[in-house]
């Protein structure tokens, strides 16, 4: 018959719990400290838990922001999508160029191919269809520049900051 794992002495430690978590996937260390809290560990244990695993190589920045980067880029995305998605784990705006950079993506060439899977390779036939495909690549986090430059469409560059 199953324990209940309510009792205090069941709960493994912060430590133990983020390891678990880490085992699955990389985490950033401010996702890490959410879900630590949210299970009902408090500050100081997850924190020393967190540099623990930070020391240990378990738990890293870097190498959590280039996964990311590596699979919002096969998935489709554009440089503004991946950029504000780091800025929500905590990342500062330096590390984030620095992997963007690091990654050496062609977002010209990566655009296109969204393109063409999402519309097949044929033009747009008029200036709604054009609007319409600049519209999918402006949702998938592209500059207005590349859009432009893809599609061939007017597209205002107000929703553009420094990508």
């Amino acid at each position: 018959m199953a324990r209940d794992r309510d009792d205090k002495t069941d709960k493994p430690s912060a430590y133990n719990k983020a390891l678990g978590l880490l085992a699955r996937r990389e985490h950033s260390r401010r996702e890490l400290r959410l879900k630590l809290r949210q299970k009902g560990y408090e500050g100081e244990e997850a924190g020393e838990a967190l540099d623990r695993l930070g020391e240990q190589h378990y738990q890293d920045d870097d190498r959590f922001a280039e996964m990311l980067v590596r699979s919002r880029v096969s998935q489709g995305y554009g440089p503004m999508r991946v950029r504000a998605e780091l800025k929500s784990h905590g990342l500062s705006e330096a590390r984030i160029r620095a992997v963007l950079d690091a990654a050496e993506v062609d977002w010209d060439a990566s655009a296109l191919a969204q393109l063409r899977r999402r519309f097949g390779s044929g033009s747009a036939s008029d200036r709604d269809e054009k609007a319409r495909r600049a519209q999918f690549l402006l949702r998938r986090g592209f500059p207005a520049a590349t859009v432009r430059s893809v599609t061939h469409a007017d597209v205002d560059d107000a929703a553009d900051d420094d990508t």
